[in-house]
């Protein structure tokens, strides 16, 4: 009966103490994995007012004036609002009194700002 209980143990035991496999990744490649981040390409004469707003709208210019879409987030990352915006004008009546942080993207460009509600 102690020889069943042997066994496993000693394999668990050999298990723990075999040194793990390791790939060696040359930088080049540690390099290339690492480029495939996404790289933000800022916004032409990017303004947003009021800031801090404690109206119902904000407005959002760019030198540009394309379509932009606006992601809104909280402080722990949960995204808040999604909206589409043709003109400029955003309305924010649906948020509370806070910090926040507005994803703005406008074709190829996009921009992170923070955004404080009153």
């Amino acid at each position: 009966m102690k020889q069943l209980y042997l066994y496993p143990l000693m394999i668990i035991g050999l298990l723990l103490l075999a040194s793990p496999a390791s790939a060696q990744v040359s930088p080049q490649e540690t390099a290339a994995r690492m480029d495939t981040s996404v790289k933000e390409v800022p916004i032409d004469g990017l303004s947003i007012y009021p800031n801090p707003a404690s109206g119902q709208k904000v407005y959002i210019n760019t030198r540009e004036g394309k379509p932009k879409k606006v992601e809104i987030y909280n402080v722990l990352g949960n995204a808040i609002l999604s909206a589409q915006l043709i003109g400029n004008e955003l309305n924010i009546s649906a948020l509370e009194p806070g910090v926040y942080i507005m994803k703005i993207q406008e074709g190829k460009s996009t921009a992170t700002r923070k955004l404080v509600v009153r």
